[in-house]
């Protein structure tokens, strides 16, 4: 029977017309990504009705958000890359192997997180951008949030897995399952339990618990690889396989995670909590945008892995080519949307003026660059994919660190506030026309 479930997915990944697999697969990643934006995005609208200064915790906080989500992508999609390859070349020992100890790894490095971060949550607040007057609602947000970091880094793990296997469905059931929790959760825990900002850190750490539990009762289900101690292979073969799979994914979170502390600092430099919460809330904005088009990248990644493991290159540049092309025309519509409405979006999470007046040339700044992202996106996981580990790598570091760090700095010293607006938007730019050399030689070599 699991033979038969096995040949079924391997028929399934290799002989779908393209278009109809990425479709297929991309759907329950693209609800999981708006789910995720939204449920991010949930305590900063909720908490925006207590005050700027604990919305501007918020938004600090998510740089250490960020680094946890780092951790738990750097070992999920290094052996979700992995794992994809062998079941494509037949290898489904080495498959079951790496699930064990990208999980493994990932469950050690949330307790390390959870243990030291607590130790040291007091100089980590100032370090990410709090100042006096957040200081005690950071300190009381972050401590909250790390408590759950084991559950965070298992649960992108068994997600980006699950994903791999070619299992969406699975994925997005356990994501929009924690989503409907932490909305759920948020109002009731804020106002009905008279928790403030504490209470919104409990509603997130609670719903990432739920998507973990549900997430690995997904890897029990139909022909998905199951998690055992006995595949656990904690040797440098492994560790070197997540690593080369999962460096960029790390990069480009840790790297998110690093520019946006640096950018509360200088947001706290430059204006006020204002700044830093105004800065906090187009993050969260573009991030709910940009979630639907990694949503669809993550479609494509396990097909583009599943074939190039199969030696099927001629249909993973097609995938390539048919996710940049309605990428774009998607984060397009986006973008214009996000320009005109700009002040009401930003409205409606913070009704401050002083955050408005910072927020919305922010969000119309970026989203001026937001189609190029369609192509520098699926260019890096493609990159990732394929096992292009070094320049998947590089490109993963531009939007947020090669470019968007010394932007940050010069921008800001020489334009004041308005170089901190534009300061994405630029990155954003440069990194798309550093992506495309690098992608154009190994599309080449695909063809060849």
């Amino acid at each position: 029977m699991n033979e038969t479930a096995d040949t079924k997915k391997y028929k399934m990944m290799t002989e779908t017309p393209i278009p109809k697999l990425i479709v297929k697969l991309a759907i329950p990643t693209i609800i999981s990504m708006l789910v995720t934006g939204l449920y991010n995005a949930a305590d900063t609208f909720f908490v925006g009705k207590i005050s700027t200064e604990d919305t501007a915790a918020v938004g600090v906080v998510l740089t250490i958000m960020s680094m946890i989500q780092a951790v738990g992508f750097f070992c999920g999609q290094g052996s979700g890359t992995y794992l994809a390859r062998m079941l494509g070349n037949g290898e489904k020992q080495k498959a079951e192997e790496m699930a064990a100890t990208g999980f493994t790894v990932a469950a050690i490095l949330g307790v390390l997180i959870a243990i030291v971060g607590n130790i040291f949550a007091e100089p980590i607040s100032f370090l990410i951008g709090a100042d006096d007057a957040s200081l005690i609602q950071t300190e009381h947000y972050l401590r909250i949030i790390l408590i759950g970091a084991p559950f965070m880094t298992c649960q992108f793990v068994v997600n980006n897995q699950l994903r791999f296997q070619g299992s969406a469905m699975y994925a997005m059931v356990g994501l929009f399952t924690g989503a409907v929790v932490n909305v759920g959760l948020d109002p009731l825990l804020i106002f009905g339990f008279h928790m403030g900002i504490s209470g919104a850190a409990l509603a997130t750490i609670s719903a990432q618990a739920v998507s973990f539990i549900i997430l690995l009762i997904g890897t029990t289900r139909g022909s998905n690889i199951r998690l055992h101690p006995k595949n656990i292979r904690l040797n440098w073969f492994y560790i070197k396989e997540i690593i080369n799979g999962g460096a960029a994914s790390f990069l480009r979170q840790g790297l998110m995670a690093l520019s946006t502390g640096l950018m509360n600092n200088i947001a706290r430099d430059l204006g006020s909590n204002a700044a830093t919460a105004a800065m906090g809330v187009v993050t969260k904005v573009v991030m709910m945008v940009a979630s639907a088009m990694i949503g669809f990248g993550q479609g494509f990644q396990p097909v583009c892995s599943y074939n190039y493991g199969a030696g099927l290159k001629k249909r993973v540049r097609e995938g390539f080519f048919f996710c940049v092309k309605y990428g774009t025309i998607f984060l397009t519509l986006g973008a214009v949307l996000l320009f005109v409405f700009a002040k009401p979006i930003i409205g409606m999470m913070r009704n401050d003026p002083a955050v408005i007046a910072i927020g919305v040339p922010a969000l119309r700044w970026q989203s001026v660059a937001l189609p190029l992202f369609a192509f520098s996106s699926m260019a890096n996981m493609f990159l990732q994919a394929t096992g292009k580990g070094v320049k998947a790598s590089i490109t993963s570091s531009c939007r947020n660190g090669i470019f968007f760090i010394p932007l940050l700095y010069l921008l800001s010293t020489v334009y004041g506030l308005q170089g901190l607006e534009m300061t994405q938007g630029i990155a954003d730019i440069l990194t798309f026309l550093a992506t495309v050399p690098l992608t154009v030689a190994e599309l080449k070599k695909l063809k060849e």
